[in-house]
């Protein structure tokens, strides 16, 4: 399926496209935690690698990843459009990922990436094995 934009039109739509404040990730991880009565953490907090949550106490980096963005396969929707640069643009952050997640562990920190698919409900025994981690 071709896209429904023209070039400009897309790139303007793109361009809004923002890491934090996510409702569909961030947001509804905070519903979760509340749910299960996970607490202990704090949401955007300045550290070099920018996790979305972490656990001070001990030393736990959330990363909440959008499914199509950091290349999880669980939908399988690749654009047909312009698709080398979503490919390359896909692999990028894969690696971004990748070089963060090794910080962290380098400082001693245990690092949770959770998928925009597990906080879905049906998905949740996924969700509840890394969860557990926080507790």
């Amino acid at each position: 399926m071709s896209d429904v934009y023209d070039k400009a039109t897309r790139s303007a739509v793109m361009s809004k496209v923002r890491s934090k404040g996510n409702k569909s990730t961030e947001l509804r991880l905070i519903e979760v935690f509340h749910e299960y009565g996970i607490t202990g953490w704090r949401r955007n907090y300045t550290v070099k690698g920018h996790p979305d949550f972490v656990f001070m106490e001990r030393r736990i980096a959330v990363f909440v990843d959008g499914c199509f963005w950091h290349g999880h396969d669980c939908r399988n929707t690749r654009p047909k459009e312009n698709e080398d640069f979503w490919a390359a643009k896909r692999e990028r952050n894969i690696m971004h990922d990748r070089e963060v997640t090794a910080k962290f562990e380098q400082r001693g920190w245990t690092v949770v990436r959770i998928w925009e698919c597990e906080l879905k409900k049906k998905n949740y025994p996924q969700l509840l094995v890394k969860l557990n981690l926080m507790r």
